[in-house]
């Protein structure tokens, strides 16, 4: 069966969509990861879970092509980030979804693989209900189900910070991935110059109690965050078949999910 939407038919979309299949739409960045990643780490990394997924839920999902490029303002210090405006980000989102549900489309999943895109993606999720009636629900992959889990059994990196960007969790899933573009040779471990563990982030621990994020040049100097030297491809073939498990988990429970009307209580 067809999952990946865009070698699909115009007849093959409109059975998709009547077949209530869940149309799942990975979005990410191009940004520097380090001096050992590629600066499409992000993009590859959630492409490459959606389409695991996907393909293990064909007859229940269809995998939209990703988008590319997201909001990475703060990487611009760095060469090689591609950054798109808040406002123009969410709208093109928000478009692409809205066309999804006008084909017919009820259940989307937006999966995220870029931090910073987070909200946005929420947002795009919101919106996209607001205004088609669609069911849009939006994850970062890394908190899908089970993906902390295995990723804390893994981890050998400091259990606050060593997993947060061109990491021992990124490494690792790129390395399962791709492994001929990785230069582990100029893999550096490098936290957060911030100066306390509360501004720390981590994919896995998750963030501390403020919700900020100052320039990328500001908080290192090689664009690593964390530690790719504990990273292995084994620990990242474990890491994505979690992410895709979970992410499967996430399009049957929405795809099941029953809304209630709603009430105008005025």
């Amino acid at each position: 069966m067809k999952y990946r939407y865009g070698e699909m038919t115009w007849p093959e979309i409109k059975e998709a969509a009547a077949s209530r299949r869940v149309a799942v739409l990975p979005i990410a960045t191009i940004e520097d990861h380090g001096l050992h990643l590629p600066v499409d780490t992000d993009l590859l990394l959630c492409s490459a879970v959606c389409e695991m997924a996907v393909s293990r839920a064909a007859e229940r999902a269809v995998l939209v092509p990703s988008i590319n490029h997201g909001f990475s303002p703060h990487h611009l210090d760095f060469p090689g980030a591609t950054a798109i405006g808040a406002e123009t980000f969410i709208r093109y989102g928000v478009d692409v979804c809205n066309s999804l549900a006008h084909h017919g489309f009820d259940r989307i999943l937006i999966v995220n693989g870029h931090g910073s895109n987070a909200p946005f993606a929420d947002i795009m999720a919101r919106l996209t209900l607001l205004e088609t009636g669609a069911l849009a629900a939006a994850v970062s992959y890394w908190a899908a189900p089970g993906v902390r889990e295995a990723a804390e059994d893994l981890r050998e990196s400091e259990p606050v910070g060593g997993m947060n960007h061109a990491c021992e969790f990124e490494t690792s899933a790129y390395l399962a991935l791709r492994p001929d573009l990785v230069d582990m040779s100029k893999a550096v471990r490098e936290l957060s110059h911030r100066p306390s563990k509360n501004y720390w982030t981590d994919l896995v621990a998750g963030d501390g109690p403020l919700a900020m994020m100052e320039h990328w040049s500001a908080l290192s100097t090689t664009g690593v965050m964390g530690d790719p030297t504990k990273a292995t491809a084994a620990k990242g073939e474990r890491l994505l078949e979690a992410a895709a498990n979970g992410i499967v988990e996430l399009i049957d429970e929405l795809r099941a999910r029953v809304c209630a009307p709603r009430v105008d209580h005025h």
